[in-house]
């Protein structure tokens, strides 16, 4: 399997991961939702769970790739906010902690990029 062939499992093992964690410990994920959206942070935390595994399934089948690497792309941008909310209520934590969030804030551009290769990619071989 050539790389080109493990990058889009490999992102969707990672938004995989992330979905189901947002199950198996929503409430670290509540705690990111920005009070300026409407409802429960929990419902948001599902729905962005239900959204990365449909990711996750997308990006795994090649039929789907390169709309699931496009929703993915957009995704990582969507979710911007909840980083930028992370780093803001974790500035007085210990660093480690206040490290790892101030580190998710440069990530989110090498994922979305990712994503956007991925989907480059699929172009190819539709």
């Amino acid at each position: 399997m050539s790389r080109s062939e493990r990058s889009p499992l490999l992102l969707a093992g990672l938004l995989a991961t992330a979905g189901v964690a947002h199950f198996v410990s929503p409430r670290q994920f509540d705690a990111l939702v920005p009070r300026s959206l409407p409802g429960s942070p929990r419902t948001w935390t599902q729905a962005s769970g239900v959204a990365e595994l449909a990711l996750a399934a997308g990006l795994a089948l090649p039929r789907t790739r390169r709309t699931a690497a496009l929703a993915a792309a957009a995704f990582f941008v969507g979710v911007f906010p909840a980083n930028v909310k992370m780093a803001v209520d974790w500035r007085h934590r210990p660093t480690p902690q206040k490290a790892a969030a101030l580190g998710r804030l440069p990530l989110q551009v090498p994922l979305v990029l990712w994503a956007r290769g991925v989907a480059r990619n699929a172009e190819g071989r539709s």
